[in-house]
């Protein structure tokens, strides 16, 4: 049974694709470029984190194991940080390291325009760029719910 949307979920997964996906709207704007199309045929995993986020300190070495348990033709990681100041960044990554894409998003316009509530907070998008499914925060209960959906999406081709 494929993945059921939320209605409240749906306009996020279109803004999110349809910014990702549009060169000519990247190239108007003054927001970090992150463009999925550079992935097609790979799982993507969008994070957006900041450096005083508890559940961040949990949540990057996950990623860094789904890293090393997945072939990297299979699946990429772009961890967005949202930190003001890139030196509160930087820190948080000397004591987390990342085996991971960093992009840093310090005025916040990336998560504005995609209406991120809460830290951290990661969509999942298939091998078309399709989002399949989204979470706010990090939650160690819930790793196994976060590891089935990872994995069934890099199951499929």
């Amino acid at each position: 049974m494929p993945y059921q949307l939320k209605a409240s979920v749906i306009p996020l997964f279109l803004t999110i694709s349809f910014f990702l996906f549009s060169p000519h709207l990247m190239a108007q704007s003054k927001m970090p470029i992150v463009d999925l199309s550079n992935y097609k045929g790979k799982i993507v995993y969008l994070d957006f984190w900041a450096s005083w986020c508890i559940p961040c300190r949990k949540s990057f070495p996950w990623m860094n194991k789904q890293l090393e348990q997945y072939s990297s033709e299979d699946l990429v990681i772009i961890a967005v940080n949202l930190d003001k100041k890139r030196a509160l960044a930087e820190q948080f990554l000397i004591d987390n390291p990342a085996k991971f894409n960093i992009v840093y998003d310090p005025k916040g316009q990336l998560a504005k325009y995609l209406k991120i509530k809460g830290m951290p907070s990661s969509v999942i998008f298939d091998r078309n760029g399709n989002p399949i499914t989204a979470h706010t925060g990090f939650f160690e209960k819930k790793i196994e719910q976060y590891q089935s959906e990872l994995a069934k999406a890099i199951s499929k081709p």
